[in-house]
Parts: C-alpha cells; structure tokens; sequence
C-alpha cells in the first residue's frame, strides 16, 4: 500500500514537473526566435536604407536633397512598421501612420525648392497645409479609436 503511494506520488511529480520544464522551454524559446528575426527585420530596415542612400550619391542638387529625404523617410516608416508588427498597439500603429505623413511631408517639402520665389512658397505652404491635416486626421482617428476601446462616450 505505502509502495503504491509513494508511486503515485513520483508519477503526480514527474508529470507535473515535465509539464512546467515544457512550458519554460517554449516560452523561452519563442522570444529568442522573435529577437532574432526582429534583429534580422531590423539589419534588413538599415541595409535597404544605405542602399537608397548610395542611390542618390550619384545625383546632384535639388535631386540629391529628394533622393535623400525620400530614403530616410521610407528607413522611418520601415522602422515604425517593424515595431508595430512584433509588438502591434495603437500606439505603434499611431507612430506608422504620423511616419508616412511625416515623410509624405518631407519629401514634398524637398520638392518645393525646385521652384524660386513665391512658387516655393506656395509649395511650401500647401504641403504644411497637407501635413498639418494629416496630423489632425490622425489624432481624430486614433481618439475615436481611443473612446470606443474605453467605452467612453465624449
């Protein structure tokens, strides 16, 4: 009788101890495999970007400047996807969208000193406008996201 306690015992401790090895292991063992294709994203984000960027050394100029602005722009928005994909908030997803505005912004701004005098400043003034109502539209869709997932009704 005692033998078959002790038995049942052992076997109870064993399972118990197997299982809780197992959840360790794939717990551990996922964040590491997500580290390093983050790791991987991430070195891919840089490589792409230098790339762009030793596109645009062959350029000159007004040229050049675009070319530029256009490559950091897209490493930003790269980056803040990145994030957004291995941990996904509204937050993140806030931060991709102002990153595309921002270098939708950028770029345009880049382009308006093509022009002299009060075309430029025209350009200039129409693509601030343009950022600016991209800004809002995305503070308004992101606090209405904000109240519907809080359940307030402002």
């Amino acid at each position: 009788m005692q033998i078959k306690l002790i038995s049942i015992t052992a076997a109870v401790a064993l399972a118990l101890g197997v299982g809780v090895a197992q959840a360790q292991s794939t717990m551990g063992a996922k964040p590491n495999v997500d580290r390093a294709q983050k790791k991987a994203d991430r070195d891919k984000i840089e490589a792409d970007y230098k790339a762009a960027k030793a596109q645009c050394s062959h350029m000159k100029g007004n040229e050049k400047d675009v070319c530029e602005a256009d490559a950091k722009g897209k490493e930003n928005v790269a980056k803040a996807e990145l994030e957004n994909k291995y941990e996904p908030s509204q937050a993140h997803a806030r931060k991709v969208d102002e990153a595309k505005a921002e270098h939708q912004y950028k770029v345009t701004k880049e382009k308006c000193d093509r022009n002299k005098g009060k075309e430029e400043s025209a350009c200039e003034k129409e693509a601030k406008a343009s950022y600016e109502k991209a800004k809002a539209d995305i503070k308004a869709k992101y606090a209405s996201a904000d109240r519907s997932a809080t359940g307030s009704t402002k």
